[in-house]
């Protein structure tokens, strides 16, 4: 070829790469390529604090200001407050992954997740979700966890509710895998490797009878938008209080080759007085997810049960 041509050809490549970058990918059936690995970390809150009441959308200055004090308050190296606290803490901050700013939706800086309502909070309970969180409250207090299926999901590795749905940004491991087909996407959750197989082929719910700790999903596109409906969930899930009416709408938007943009609202007329609507955004990262270990060399379990048998023989 000759350096005439081998120019233009560079010069046509440059030209395309451009134009390539600005639109997402295209999975082989037409639909957005929601592929990859991805991470829905930040600090922005699920809902908006009482400090920055009225305020739904910030400045920079205003956003760092907050992400600096959360950082003090948050920061698990500290060591004063005594003994108790120091424990209580934990972990160093050495192990949390937080995200160190806000996450911007096209540019604007969010004071919450939520969206809807405008106040950016958590609806009010209705009487009877009251009535079972307080019955729940009680009965932990009279018969606390003293065995392994008294334990929570999360201390047992069975659940953690990062896995979703709805999937929120938790202190670590925020990261998950899609896979997409034709007729199904799997969502990997890299905390205790949850994987959520979402079939698109446009059957119905399984029966109420049947739950599930991550409900029943079932998606369909909407134009550019994946959109999953999820029931079925059990009454151990307990979303923010929810119980198994739970109704999960999830929708996943492709904005960019870098961002999904995740919104789902929440739906539970046992639990809040109204559905609520929060957005997530979803980056893309290089880094594949690797083994979550949950149960190995892990003796928390074990020990926290001896603590309890040994408080038992000295009453």
């Amino acid at each position: 070829m000759s350096t005439r041509f081998a120019s233009l050809g560079v010069i046509a490549v440059l030209l395309i790469l451009p134009l390539a970058a600005q639109a997402p990918k295209r999975a082989a059936d037409t639909h957005p390529d929601l592929q990859g690995y991805w991470t829905n970390t930040s600090l922005t809150p699920l809902e908006r604090p009482g400090a920055l009441a009225g305020k739904p959308v910030l400045t920079d200055a205003e956003a760092a200001a907050y992400v600096q004090r959360v950082k003090e308050q948050n920061n698990r190296d500290r060591r004063d407050g005594g003994a108790e606290a120091d424990v209580a803490r934990a972990y160093n901050d050495l192990f949390f992954e937080p995200g160190s700013q806000f996450s911007r939706f096209q540019g604007v800086i969010r004071s919450s997740l939520i969206v809807d309502p405008p106040d950016g909070r958590i609806p009010p309970y209705v009487p009877q979700a009251e009535k079972r969180l307080e019955q729940n409250r009680m009965a932990a207090r009279a018969y606390p966890p003293d065995t392994p299926q008294s334990r929570s999901l999360t201390e047992r590795c069975i659940f953690w509710a990062t896995a979703g749905p709805p999937m929120l940004p938790g202190p670590y491991n925020n990261n998950y895998q899609i896979i997409q087909t034709p007729d199904s996407v799997m969502i990997m959750s890299e905390m205790i490797h949850e994987v959520r197989v979402i079939p698109l082929d446009g059957r119905k719910h399984l029966p109420p009878s049947v739950g599930l700790w991550t409900g029943d999903s079932i998606g369909q596109w909407e134009g550019d938008t994946l959109v999953v409906d999820t029931t079925n969930f059990t009454d151990k899930t307990r979303f923010r209080g929810s119980d198994e009416n739970l109704h999960v709408i999830e929708r996943f938007r492709r904005v960019d080759p870098n961002t999904i943009l995740y919104r789902f609202t929440i739906d539970d007329p046992t639990t809040f007085t109204k559905p609520w609507t929060a957005e997530v955004a979803m980056t893309k990262s290089e880094n594949p997810i690797y083994e979550y270990a949950c149960h190995e060399g892990n003796y928390a379990l074990e020990d926290i049960l001896s603590g309890i048998r040994a408080a038992e023989q000295r009453h």
